[in-house]
Formats: structure tokens, C-alpha cells, sequence
């Protein structure tokens, strides 16, 4: 009946359009829409009136394919979701259950650390993709070529890692598929003291563009209580000012034990959560990664350092019986808080109900606000600084 409602209330509005106007697709084959998303546009000339987004392109069945099969097996398919950040995606879905399971304090430090590292180098990664698209959208070539060039080093050490270069399959309820690689601290190391002053000539290169300030700044702003009231998070409610990451506020793995700031936006080239804010706080997240990479790369160097008796799935449930219960789990990915509602069953290791949290789909939802009175060309910049991946938003 609601769907019905809603679709009833479409047909009126396409059908009440004046003659000025027009009913222009963007995409899904449009290249700034980063895929499969489709943009119904009610325009006025070159100023965009109202944006209706359309979804179900690529459709993963993530919740549906998690209550079929066990815990476990869930794992590769929570890679699917934002296949971008796929160590997040994992390590989120993976806490859920070791917390239903009353694992949590007791999962080895080293393991906790070799997952906090992954995950900010994925986290990089992605942010990296966010950049570097973002200035191709904008019509700047050269970051994004540097974005790609220096994501390959990351994508080497976490396929030398996991065996993958995309979707890992690496973090396990209770442990890890396997520990890093011996050699494998040393040569992030290398890659850090390589990458800073790349990132450098990355912000450099950008931030300060006349051109690209003039495409971004004052583009988009996102007042701080529209972006809570739609439920926005990560960079995305971050550069509308509010301090806010899951990292601080829930204090999981071992990010209390971190030293790191936590970006916001401050309004320094226009509005206040604008274009250019969202872009300069994934740039300056990936500054505090480093920070954050470093520091566990000294700890697993140090007190946490392989050893002969370590076992990496030592604690890795043969089944996971869990008591009928409900649990929500929330980590903050790339994109902003990614969580896992559980419903379990009694004397059964496949969960009632999973529900999955996409940020991407919660960001995407703000899109028609950004938009209204926009020219259609700063739309592209408006869908590019949001950095949703499809198969978070149509799970």
C-alpha cells in the first residue's frame, strides 16, 4: 500500500511539470554517477528543481544471502557491500558476533592491531578512489592518475596479506585467516615513508586549485541538522562541523589505545559543509590513517611481535551457538557508521534476521536536498563529494 502511495505521488508530480520545464536521466550510464545509480531530474532551463533518484541496479541480497548460512560464511559476502572497504565491512560484522559471543575481550592484542591496520589501509584506499574520482568529475585528470598509482601499493600488501585484491576474506569471527607475512611491517613502513609526501603534493595540488575551489566552495552545504536528521555520518556529517566518529565515541578494537584527531569541516574556502569541506576531510582522514598505521606499526614491532606459539585462529569458533537474542553492531567505515542489526536463533549458528546499516544509502538520501536550485553542472559535484558505493546503497 505504501509503495503504491509512493508511486501514485511520482506520477503526479512527473505529470504536473510545466512546459518550461523538462525531465532530464542522469545514468545510470552517465560517468559521474559512479555506476549504476539513476537520477530523474526536474529541471527549469540549467537550474535542477527536484532530484529523484532511482535504485535497484545492483542488487547484492546481502541481508537475505546472511540468514541462509552460518556466521562464518557470511563473511566474504559482507566484502560485497562496499567493496571499496571490504577490512571494514568484516571487521564491523565481526565484532557483532564475537561480542554475542562474549569473545571480545579476550581476542590477542596482535590480532586486534594487525585489524586496525588493515582497516586503515583500507580506509586510505578508499578515500584515495574518493579523491581521485572527485577530481576527475571535476575535470582534474592528474589526481586522479596519482590516486590510482599510489592505491596500487596498498592493494599489493593487502593481496600479499589476504590473497585477494579486492575482497579479502581476511578478518574471522575470533581471529584472523592468517598473520601478516613475515617482512610484511617492514615494508609498510616503506610505504609510508614513501606515501607522505605524495599525500602532500596530492593536497597541494588540489586544495588550493582556483579552479577547483571555484567548483566546489559554496557547493552543496550541508547545515549540521539537516545531515543528522537524514541520518548522515562519517565525512560526510563530519564536514558540516560535528565531531563525531565511532573510532572515539564507541572506543572498539584497540582505537583507544590510538592517538588520532578527528577531521571536521570549518568552512575555510566558503559555507561551512560545502563541497570542498567533504573533500578536505578525507584528505586530512588520511593524514591521521598514516598516524594511526605508524602507531600500530610500532606495537606489532614491539610488544605485540610475532612469535612461534601464536595461532591466528586459535579462538575462530568451530560453530557459533548463540542464545535467541537482538544485537546491534556499528563501526565507522570509509563512508560513515556501517551497522548490523542480529536477530539470532536458539541452538543455531545461521542468524534469524540480518539487517545491514549502509552509510552510502543514508548519504545518497540527502541528495535531493543538496540539489534543489543547483545548476546541473555543480549537481556533479554535489553526487561526487557524497563518495557512495552502489553496492552498499542498493544492498
Amino acid at each position: 500500500m505504501q509503495y503504491t502511495k509512493a508511486l501514485e505521488k511520482y506520477k503526479e508530480k512527473i505529470a504536473a511539470i510545466s512546459s518550461q520545464e523538462m525531465v532530464i536521466n542522469m545514468g545510470p550510464q552517465h560517468p559521474s554517477t559512479h555506476g549504476v545509480l539513476r537520477l530523474e531530474l526536474i529541471t527549469d532551463g540549467e537550474v535542477v528543481k527536484e532530484i529523484i533518484p532511482h535504485l535497484g541496479y545492483l542488487h547484492r541480497c546481502f541481508d537475505k544471502h546472511a540468514e541462509s548460512m552460518s556466521y562464518g560464511k557470511s563473511i566474504p559476502f559482507t566484502d560485497r557491500l562496499d567493496y571499496l572497504a571490504s577490512m571494514n565491512n568484516s571487521h564491523a560484522f565481526v565484532m557483532g558476533v564475537e561480542r554475542m559471543l562474549g569473545l571480545h575481550d579476550r581476542i590477542p592484542k596482535r590480532i586486534e592491531y594487525i585489524r586496525v591496520l588493515v582497516c586503515e589501509l583500507n580506509r586510505i584506499a578508499s578515500h584515495l578512489i574518493a579523491i581521485g574520482t572527485y577530481g576527475i568529475d571535476i575535470g582534474a585528470f592528474t589526481p586522479f592518475m596519482w590516486c590510482f598509482r599510489d592505491r596500487e601499493h596498498i592493494m599489493n600488501m593487502l593481496e600479499w596479506a589476504s590473497g585477494s585484491r579486492m575482497l579479502y576474506n581476511y578478518i574471522w569471527i575470533g581471529g584472523l585467516f592468517y598473520d601478516l607475512p613475515v617482512g610484511f611491517e617492514d615494508r609498510c613502513n616503506d610505504f609510508v615513508a614513501y606515501f607522505k609526501p605524495k599525500l602532500v603534493e596530492l593536497d597541494d595540488l588540489l586544495s588550493g586549485n582556483q579552479i577547483f575551489i571555484s567548483r566546489t566552495a559554496n557547493i552543496g552545504a550541508l547545515p549540521a541538522d539537516v545531515a543528522i536528521n537524514y541520518g548522515c555520518s562519517g565525512p560526510m556529517l563530519r564536514a558540516s562541523g560535528v565531531k563525531w566518529d565511532l573510532r572515539r565515541i564507541d572506543g572498539y578494537s584497540v582505537y583507544p589505545e590510538l592517538e588520532f584527531e578527528i577531521p571536521v569541516g570549518r568552512g575555510e574556502m566558503g559555507t561551512l559543509g560545502d563541497c570542498w569541506d567533504r573533500y578536505k576531510v578525507r584528505v586530512d582522514e588520511v593524514k591521521e590513517s598514516i598516524r594511526i598505521i605508524e602507531q600500530c606499526l610500532q606495537r606489532l614491532r614491539g610488544d605485540y611481535k610475532r612469535t612461534p606459539e601464536f595461532d591466528p585462529r586459535g579462538m575462530v569458533p568451530k560453530k557459533v551457538n548463540l542464545k535467541s537474542q537482538e544485537y546491534y553492531m556499528r563501526a565507522e567505515n570509509p563512508k560513515g557508521e556501517l551497522g548490523f542489526h542480529f536477530v539470532t536463533q536458539e541452538k543455531s549458528d545461521i542468524p534469524r534476521r540480518v539487517k545491514a546499516r549502509g552509510p552510502s544509502f543514508n548519504n545518497l538520501s540527502v541528495l535531493p536536498e543538496l540539489g534543489k536550485g543547483q545548476l546541473i553542472a555543480d549537481l556533479i559535484a554535489i553526487l561526487g563529494s557524497i563518495d557512495i558505493v552502489l553496492g552498499e546503497v542498493d544492498r
